[in-house]
């Protein structure tokens, strides 16, 4: 059983941040980083399969907006190297969450100085810019509901309006940091955010090709490829209703209630395997029990 572990583990660690070995979650000992063990977004970020799901959704929700989409086309070898974007984005996700301050810190520095690097003109003729703060608080609303959502789902049905609420406000310092503004705060400003910016968003053929990369994108492994599948359907069926007709990906409720009990399945399994992720190695620095 622990081969059987341990090989579940690797799989799942070579789809995320930590495969870049960049950063060292256990080091220094006692540093909190910028939120510290008692924060929501330590919970709501550290299950592997919620984050995948609200991931995927997310992508899809992002492309929906023209600018924000433009800056990827133009700038991303996402075609090319979708696992190594995915990598890239976890290692970010986890290390502004679990990292310590120091590696918070550089992070958030090296993507800021990314974006300065992002600019261009969209295909309908406006300039655009990865560092526009109306640009980085949809990316990252995009996201973190996205996130937020999953957890809802998959891990905690529970979790109170107060602690979604404090959620939003805890990871708003990180879309500030990169220079977003007006970041919404609470679960009833992030419906509003997202009512108000419908009429600015449309599907059209790159978020259509972005759509068929992330559909076609291949599994890094023979065992990995059902579970990937298992994902990207998941993450459809997670996205807001009118996303989903906007993108054409409509789901039956007979398709919905399989997707949900193959994850809320899989998901345990996944649970009990990886037991060395960002967060586990981040509750080791604080000197906190190891979770069963």
């Amino acid at each position: 059983m622990e081969f059987l572990r341990q090989r579940i583990e690797r799989q799942v660690l070579s789809l995320t941040g930590l495969a870049l070995g960049q950063i060292d979650f256990e080091q220094p000992a006692g540093d909190p980083g910028l939120f510290g063990p008692d924060a929501v977004c330590w919970r709501v970020h550290g299950d592997f399969t919620s984050m995948m799901i609200g991931g995927i959704s997310a992508l899809l929700l992002q492309a929906l907006h023209p600018l924000a989409l433009a800056g990827v086309w133009d700038h991303s070898n996402f075609r090319e190297d979708l696992l190594g974007r995915l990598r890239r984005t976890g290692q970010f996700i986890s290390g502004t969450t679990y990292g310590s301050t120091k590696d918070a810190n550089w992070l958030i520095d090296k993507v800021r100085t990314i974006h300065l690097q992002v600019t261009g003109t969209a295909k309908d003729g406006r300039p655009y810019a990865a560092s526009d703060p109306a640009l980085l608080t949809w990316v990252h609303v995009a996201e973190v509901s996205s996130f937020l959502a999953a957890h809802l789902r998959y891990c905690n049905p529970n979790l109170s309006t107060a602690e979604q609420d404090r959620y939003y406000a805890e990871i708003a310092l990180i879309a500030e940091r990169l220079g977003a503004t007006d970041v919404p705060r609470s679960c009833q400003e992030v419906a509003d955010y997202l009512q108000r910016i419908r009429p600015q968003l449309l599907c059209d053929e790159r978020s259509l090709e972005i759509m068929d990369v992330l559909f076609n994108a291949p599994a890094p492994s023979t065992v990995a490829k059902p579970f990937g599948a298992l994902m990207m359907r998941a993450g459809i069926d997670l996205l807001p209703p009118w996303a989903a007709d906007m993108l054409g990906l409509q789901l039956s409720e007979r398709q919905r209630l399989l997707i949900r009990s193959a994850v809320k399945r899989s998901a345990p399994l996944l649970r009990w395997a990886v037991r060395s992720g960002a967060y586990h190695r981040a509750r080791k620095r604080m000197g906190l029990p190891a979770l069963r």
